[in-house]
């Protein structure tokens, strides 16, 4: 099993001067003495570090580089999982980086008290090298499989919520049903319109966020941290009829503002919240379903068709990411890659979009890497 790939590369910049003449000066002496003099400033500067002024550069050049690639990435797979091809995920584990710079000065003169012919040279030689080396890790192990197919716990998905994140938009992508009311599944084995309740129910909950009246806490229940979501008092009018929909669809006890968020489709008790989230693989699968493709390969059976969006679904919030797909590279992309032939890429006016594929790498983030063993170790000469 491969457990890592280390890349090397080298760089390496030579330059060499040198200049005689058989009278480059009336006096032999005159010519050591500069030559002196040129060596002893080369040797100075030579002896000044390059490492210092290589971090401010090293650094913003290596995070925009990875953070490319890592947005391309996830991009790349979810085409693959449009096209029902297994996903591969790489992780950048380390980067070491080596410098070195050389020079070296060399002078000759001489002349004959006798014959007027004195020859002088003068030579100067140096060389800056760059050796970046970088570690590349699959992201495999059973730990990390399982992550991927565990449903992320109701509790983590308020959380979100509670981080200001749009309520919406979070039960749209990571949320299968809640207290029983179905959302859209667009993959084929869980193929289904979502529930015409369902995007009230969102809606309602977005505008009962934005007025602060969702809220959530942890406490300790019977020896068990719950968490607890609750309304506040509404502030005006449109806040109460939001809040007499959320509990008139969800089935909620009216005389209760807090309620129990359990993992599950349907809830045992009007004190309950059951939440039946997806896993980070389904949500990836979901996501995947939004990917456009070429209609030949719709026509030749390369790729399965996915159901249609809801007729009751809002569009801001059913088109959460919309890839686009095309047989020449985009010029305005915020991301962009090319598979079977083709340019897949999300437009870079398009924050909705974009925001999604960040919302999707933070999500994967928090997939743990899995395994015991650490980096290879690498050893870098100091000299």
């Amino acid at each position: 099993m491969v457990t890592s790939i280390k890349e090397t590369g080298q760089r390496e910049n030579a330059w060499l001067i040198r200049t005689g003449s058989p009278v480059w000066a009336k006096s032999g002496r005159r010519a050591v003495l500069c030559a002196t003099l040129l060596g002893f400033s080369l040797a100075v500067t030579g002896c000044r570090t390059v490492g210092p002024g290589t971090i401010s550069r090293d650094r913003f050049d290596y995070t925009s580089a990875i953070s490319d690639s890592w947005k391309r990435q996830m991009l790349l797979n979810l085409v693959k999982l449009r096209y029902s091809d297994a996903p591969v995920f790489l992780d950048v584990s380390s980067i070491i980086t080596q410098y070195s710079l050389e020079t070296s000065v060399n002078a000759r003169a001489s002349w004959n008290e006798f014959f007027p012919a004195d020859s002088q040279a003068l030579g100067v030689t140096g060389r800056y090298v760059d050796r970046p080396t970088i570690t590349y890790s699959p992201l495999t192990g059973e730990q990390f499989t399982r992550n991927l197919l565990t449903p992320i716990p109701p509790g983590a998905i308020f959380s979100l919520v509670q981080a200001g994140w749009p309520i919406d938009r979070i039960f749209v992508v990571c949320v299968q049903s809640v207290n029983g009311i179905d959302n859209r599944a667009g993959t084929m084995a869980l193929s289904r319109e979502a529930d015409p309740d369902f995007y009230r129910l969102i809606s309602a909950l977005r505008r009962l966020q934005q007025s602060g009246g969702v809220g959530m806490r942890v406490e300790r229940r019977e020896d068990k941290l719950a968490t607890i979501m609750f309304f506040e008092h509404p502030s005006d009018e449109r806040a109460r009829e939001d809040m007499a929909t959320v509990r008139q669809l969800l089935g909620l006890a009216t005389d209760a503002n807090e309620f129990a968020l359990v993992y599950g489709r349907l809830s045992k008790s009007p004190g309950e919240l059951a939440v039946l989230s997806r896993s980070i693989l389904e949500i990836l699968m979901e996501m995947s379903t939004h990917v456009d493709v070429p209609q030949t390969d719709l026509d030749e059976g390369r790729v399965l068709p996915v159901l249609a969006k809801s007729a009751g679904a809002v569009p801001e919030v059913a088109s959460v990411i919309q890839v686009r797909c095309s047989e020449d590279k985009p010029t305005d992309a915020y991301v962009s890659v090319k598979y079977r032939d083709h340019w897949f890429w999300i437009d870079d006016r398009d924050p909705r979009s974009k925001g999604m594929l960040t919302f999707l790498m933070i999500l994967f983030s928090l997939t743990e890497t899995g395994g015991p063993a650490g980096t290879p170790l690498v050893t870098i000469p100091a000299g």
